[in-house]
């Protein structure tokens, strides 16, 4: 399973280069954005009656456990670090006002302010609820990569690139299996 999750990263590389890069010139979405106003306004953005973590405090399961609450494809990303087939995430397509958590633990980790549409097929954003996500390197593809987690459940989510549009420059690259949207409510 590790293999086919590594051929199909390769697989997708010249689509996140190539793609990515000419999504993001032409979009010019996130140009000239106030990050730190969006970070801390993020909560103007979730649902009054969201269920989301009140906090980033950690939670340690059984992988038994984890295997009862999450559906077998994102128990392969959040706890196996696996990879979705690009395009198959309906979250890269969403485009409502809202806040993006973690679907292992409830964590808010991106609001649709901090959405951008990268070309390569997964839910890309700029940047992140502060404190939400943390990186490790990653060389499953030889090469090193900046890989992230989920602060509370330490669950994979995705990388980090350095393609991503101005003023940040980065683009988290998510699993959409691993997010859970909560659209903002009237």
């Amino acid at each position: 399973m590790q293999r086919r999750n590594i051929l199909k990263s390769l697989a997708a590389l010249p689509l996140a280069i190539i793609g990515g890069r000419g999504v993001l010139a032409q979009s010019g979405k996130g140009q000239g954005a106030d990050v730190a106003a969006l970070q801390a306004d993020w909560k103007a953005l979730l649902a009054s009656n969201a269920d989301v973590a009140k906090s980033a405090e950690p939670l340690t399961l059984p992988n038994a456990e984890w295997k009862k609450r999450l559906s077998a494809a994102a128990y392969d990303v959040l706890r196996e670090e696996g990879t979705e087939p690009p395009g198959s995430s309906p979250l890269n397509r969403e485009k409502r006002p809202g806040v993006f958590v973690c679907a292992g633990c409830s964590l808010p980790l991106f609001t649709s302010a901090m959405k951008y549409e990268s070309g390569t097929g997964w839910p890309s954003f700029f940047t992140t609820i502060p404190g939400a996500l943390a990186t490790k390197t990653d060389f499953k593809l030889i090469l090193p990569r900046s890989e992230y987690h989920c602060v509370r459940c330490g669950g994979h989510h995705g990388h980090l690139f350095d393609d991503g549009p101005a003023p940040t420059r980065q683009r988290y690259c998510n699993n959409g299996v691993v997010l859970r949207f909560i659209p903002k409510t009237a």
